[in-house]
């Protein structure tokens, strides 16, 4: 069975850092979730691999308006539902079949699972806020097993 590495990325606000390209590289698909600050960001990591990406609550520029609030994917035999703001989640995702949410909105790292659903925020990718780390963070799936990997970024 092939492994697909995941790259998951949120809250960039406008700012692509460098590592990431490095860190991403390799990565089959990569996951934006939410609050992109900058279309050009999703161009440049689509040059690594296909993008899926959700709208943030501060992507409010009319090009934000095409990138959906939502969005559920498969990945190999997992799938995945991307939303940004993980308090606005208003489906049942064990229900739906989902194995994985992916979030962001509250740049805190997150890694918990509940009921069998894996709930990932990778924290934020963009500047700095207060004393929250810089991070994202990698899938690896292969079948229905799926490893979480945080990055840790430079400030």
């Amino acid at each position: 069975m092939p492994e697909n590495i995941v790259g998951v990325i949120s809250d960039t606000h406008g700012l692509l850092r460098p590592e990431i390209i490095k860190v991403f590289k390799g990565c089959d698909h990569i996951v934006h979730a939410g609050d992109i600050g900058d279309p050009h960001i999703i161009d440049d990591l689509s040059k690594i691999a296909p993008v899926t990406a959700v709208r943030g609550n501060c992507d409010r520029e009319g090009w934000a308006y095409k990138i959906p609030r939502t969005e559920a994917i498969k990945i190999g035999e997992v799938y995945l539902y991307v939303l940004h703001d993980i308090n606005q989640l208003d489906i049942n995702v064990k229900a739906a079949g989902f194995d994985v949410v992916i979030c962001g909105h509250s740049h805190k790292p997150l890694l918990e699972k509940h009921d069998g659903v894996i709930y990932l925020n990778p924290g934020s990718a963009g500047p700095k806020r207060f004393t929250l780390p810089i991070g994202a963070a990698k899938l690896k799936i292969e079948g229905k097993s799926i490893d979480v990997e945080f990055i840790k970024l430079s400030d």
